[in-house]
């Protein structure tokens, strides 16, 4: 049974892989908050690592504020960039597997189709940055890794995009929503199946990869499916302009056919991914 550390266990996509771990038997998971694993801490991470006996480190631990990072970018570094050095150091010393997460925010969005991962990174705005800082220096330090871009997270857990349209629209809110970004929603559940699936078939195909479920939207789009799957009547209306701090790509679309092949896994389309999970919640 290998030992698997999940760091930044508090956030979105720590309580997905919280959920979905009883499906996985043969992991033994150690999940640590933010609270209880400041990865900005080296000594505390090498103490885990040595008294835990880890195997494969899931990084959950990041900055995602993209607004914020636009003022607060050493911060944003700090945790997305240096602190990533330190887990990647404990990996290649304890000969650990890293995984971490990365984003669509490492392009510029003026492609006109899905990016491939050997497409050219250039980020606009100082949250892809960093995170793209974060994968150059996993790559600068391991051979053993999955770096994972994805977009557009959602899930029943914390801040995002579906809990906050569901808010507004138990409130009565009209909403207006912009029609001018086009990428994929992802189901955070989904992200996390996916993963741990990978790490279970052990086939050692380390790299870059990019995951979203399949298919693509502007946020118009899915705010619209979002309410009509949650039989709300409230009113979307579709807006050319939404004024943010941080500069967004207008398209970040990814291509899911490395990923695909490489695992012999099928991903299914957001519609279909929001639907299940509207019914379950």
């Amino acid at each position: 049974m290998k030992n698997v550390l999940v760091t930044g266990a508090g956030g979105q996509l720590g309580r997905c892989f919280s959920k979905v771990s009883s499906e996985f038997p043969n992991f033994n998971f150690i999940f640590k908050t933010s609270q209880e694993l400041d990865i900005t801490d080296n000594q505390k991470i090498a103490e885990i690592f040595e008294k835990e006996q880890i195997a494969i480190c899931i990084n959950c631990a990041a900055y995602t504020n993209v607004e914020k990072a636009e003022s607060e970018t050493e911060r944003a570094f700090e945790i997305n960039a240096n602190a990533v050095k330190n887990l990647a150091e404990n990996c290649k010393k304890f000969d650990a597997i890293l995984v971490h997460f990365s984003t669509d925010y490492v392009f510029n969005g003026k492609a006109n189709q899905p990016y491939l991962e050997t497409d050219m990174v250039e980020p606009i705005n100082q949250y892809g940055a960093s995170k793209l800082k974060g994968e150059e220096i996993i790559q600068q330090i391991l051979s053993k890794f999955y770096i994972i871009r994805t977009s557009w997270l959602y899930s029943e857990f914390g801040h995002n995009f579906f809990n906050t349209i569901r808010k507004k629209a138990a409130e009565g809110a009209e909403l207006n929503i912009t029609i001018s970004q086009k990428g994929t929603p992802t189901n955070a559940n989904d992200l996390a199946d996916f993963t741990l699936k990978i790490l279970t078939l052990d086939k050692e195909h380390y790299g870059i990869y990019h995951f979203s479920n399949d298919g693509e939207a502007n946020w118009y789009d899915f705010a619209r499916e979002i309410i009509a799957l949650s039989k709300n009547k409230t009113i979307v209306n579709a807006s050319g302009f939404y004024k943010t701090l941080a500069k967004r790509p207008d398209y970040s679309v990814m291509s899911k056919s490395k990923i695909s092949s490489s695992f012999g896994l099928e991903i299914p389309h957001w519609k279909v991914s929001l639907a299940g999970l509207i019914a379950e919640i």
